[in-house]
């Protein structure tokens, strides 16, 4: 009886390699469980075999195949740089962000400064030939002040305050003021219009425990430049958060307003779902399934549809867009979404989950199932 229940099992269990795998094993423990008792639905078989196709049609990829570290593939040449920058030569790294400033795309400078800080506190002997080349380039200081940011936040780990040790502790506290004073001589040697320097030193704000006066002092420098940087918004948004130095109703009015403000096309509406998801404490979609909520999922849709395709935060616009058309069972809309991002999973909702590429896949693989 179990030789024979393999043999059955087997094409169906390959068949649904592009399921979740909390999915695939509900399927499967549930196919065992009907063998056990005579009482196997055709139908449920039909289901998971239509699921499977689907997947294999639209080209989603199983949960071992979702990167769980980045929200998008990079692109070539940020892949190249990075590869460079390990490797010690450091100027496609510079080249970079040299043509960042030239075109005044603060967006993709944010976003590239970012990566190359995480590169540089992995290792940082191509950045020390950079500054050591050109001692005052602008954009070797912005990454050594993001990368010292990156640092002191891998050593003090991504569990919570009670889960972290002395020895972790004391090596944030140790690290991350050092990066004020690498922030100050960033923004001097800065292009004059440039927000980065300042969106970094946000972090060492939140991490080191400094006020709402200490916020407002750097968000009104961040503003001056570049009012709808969706960067700066979103680490200015973690700071208001209950979890950090603010509350709900704090979070809720600092996404409200950015989203009535801006433009179409920023995304900048994608921080009042941020702000909902941060505080919701609920265990049912009602709460997703308010006008409300179905307005501020469409406004997000427009602004997605309206925004520059290079845009660097567009897919985590898209994340966030599949995970709230699901909630609210809207499933075309949402495999759509989903066939944009899928195969990385590095970015809200799935990166606070323990297993994010199963949630990821789990979440898809509902709205595949359902969808028309």
């Amino acid at each position: 009886m179990i030789i024979l229940l393999w043999v059955v099992l087997t094409p169906l269990v390959l068949g649904l390699l592009g399921l979740g795998l909390y999915f695939l094993k509900a399927i499967v423990q549930g196919t065992i469980e009907g063998w056990r008792s005579g009482s196997v639905s055709p139908e449920d078989e039909a289901a998971a075999a239509l699921l499977a196709e689907r997947l294999g049609t639209l080209g989603l990829l199983p949960a071992e195949r979702q990167n769980t570290e980045l929200a998008a593939p990079l692109e070539p040449a940020l892949t190249v740089a990075l590869a460079d920058a390990r490797a010690g030569d450091w100027k496609p790294a510079a080249a970079l962000l040299d043509e960042t400033a030239a075109a005044r795309d603060w967006e993709r400078r944010s976003f590239l400064a970012g990566q190359l800080g995480i590169a540089a506190a992995e290792e940082d002997a191509w950045l020390t030939a950079w500054e050591s080349a050109r001692p005052d380039d602008p954009g070797a200081a912005l990454v050594r002040a993001r990368g010292t940011v990156q640092l002191a936040w891998k050593l003090r780990g991504a569990k919570r305050a009670r889960y972290t040790t002395a020895e972790q502790a004391a090596g944030f506290h140790r690290t991350l003021p050092l990066a004020d004073e690498q922030h100050v001589r960033a923004a001097a040697l800065a292009p004059q219009d440039d927000p980065t320097p300042y969106i970094g030193e946000m972090w060492s704000a939140i991490g080191l425990g400094r006020g709402h006066d200490e916020m407002h002092r750097i968000w009104k420098e961040i503003t001056g430049r570049a009012p709808h940087h969706y960067e700066a918004h979103w680490t200015a948004l973690q700071f208001w958060c209950a979890k950090w130095r603010g509350s709900e109703e704090l979070a809720r009015a600092f996404a409200v307003r950015a989203a009535a403000e801006a433009p179409t096309g920023s995304l900048m509406t994608v921080f009042p779902l941020i702000a909902h998801f941060e505080h919701d404490k609920s265990d049912t979609t009602d709460v997703d399934r308010t006008p409300e909520m179905y307005a501020a999922v469409d406004a997000l849709l427009a602004d997605i549809a309206a925004a520059d395709p290079a845009h660097p935060r567009l897919p985590e616009a898209r994340h966030l867009a599949a995970y709230f058309l699901n909630l609210q069972g809207r499933w075309d809309e949402a495999v759509e979404q989903f066939r944009q991002v899928d195969g990385h999973v590095g970015v809200l909702p799935w990166s606070y989950r323990a297993n994010p590429a199963e949630h990821y896949c789990f979440t898809r693989d509902e709205c595949v199932a359902n969808a028309s």
